[in-house]
């Protein structure tokens, strides 16, 4: 099993996001502090506001910040959003299943439970168990002084 590129950059968005609150981050500096491409991250900051978890600002003064407090952003929530148009396995597209053994194989009910024992334990976390007390995370985001407050453009 393996995350989506896109779901790893929208946890990495949200906990830098979070550590900075309530400053205005740009999206170039998230992806900078990410070690990911500005096309990547604006693509996955667009679908995370469009989802409520960020608002975004155009302009003088503007950039990317918390939608919603990060103790209500559930990370089961988040990896649902991005992960949902991905089937696990061949046998969960209903539209592209073309597994001869879907109706004998148990495999795919084994697979249910493990999906939904994953997302049960993520479920359980929110962005701010992810934030709280992590000094580390908070010095990896730190940006300069010359950069805090309000950013010039998301």
């Amino acid at each position: 099993m393996r995350l989506t590129l896109r779901t790893n950059l929208a946890m990495r968005t949200l906990m830098h996001c979070a550590t900075r609150f309530p400053d205005h981050l740009r999206t170039a500096d998230v992806a900078q502090a990410c070690n990911a491409s500005f096309h990547h991250v604006a693509q996955v900051v667009n679908q995370l506001e469009s989802a409520g978890y960020l608002n975004t600002t155009r302009g003088r003064g503007g950039g990317i910040t918390l939608g919603q407090p990060a103790e209500d952003i559930g990370v089961g929530k988040v990896f649902r959003l991005f992960e949902a148009d991905l089937p696990f396995a061949e046998c969960m597209d209903l539209d592209r299943n073309s597994c001869p053994l879907c109706d004998a194989c148990r495999l795919k009910g084994i697979l249910c439970e493990a999906l939904a024992a994953f997302y049960a334990t993520l479920d359980r976390y929110t962005v701010q168990d992810l934030i709280e007390n992590n000094t580390e995370l908070a010095q990896i985001f730190a940006m300069p002084p010359a950069v805090t407050g309000k950013a010039a453009t998301a």
